[in-house]
């Protein structure tokens, strides 16, 4: 099976997530996002196979969130997505994409419905 996950090492819930991938006999594909964020059209592909917003997905705690006023409910999903391209801290983790489906894991037991 094919598994990727949007991971941060610093992360618990992220590790966690890892773990019960690597778990379950499978090693997946591992994107530090915080090295390597996602593409624009990545993160817009991700988003719709989730069926969320950018909005759905920001992190507030530990982030720039507040700095830059994304509480703003008037900014564009455009907006938010510069956002997150600028500042990758700002995506919810882990993310993860198997045959089954796309999902936030939090929390992370949540990986097994797409294992």
């Amino acid at each position: 099976m094919s598994v990727t996950i949007y991971h941060n090492p610093k992360c618990t819930t992220s590790c966690n997530v890892l773990g019960f991938i690597r778990a379950a006999g499978i090693e997946p594909q591992v994107v530090e996002y915080l090295k390597t964020p996602p593409s624009r059209s990545t993160m817009k592909s991700l988003l719709k196979a989730m069926d969320m917003t950018p909005r759905d997905i920001l992190r507030r705690s530990g982030t720039p969130y507040d700095e830059l006023n994304l509480d703003d409910a008037s900014l564009s999903d455009d907006a938010l997505l510069d956002a997150l391209e600028q500042h990758p801290i700002l995506m919810q983790r882990p993310i993860v994409v198997t045959p089954k489906g796309t999902k936030m894991c939090r929390p992370s037991d949540q990986v097994h419905e797409l294992l």
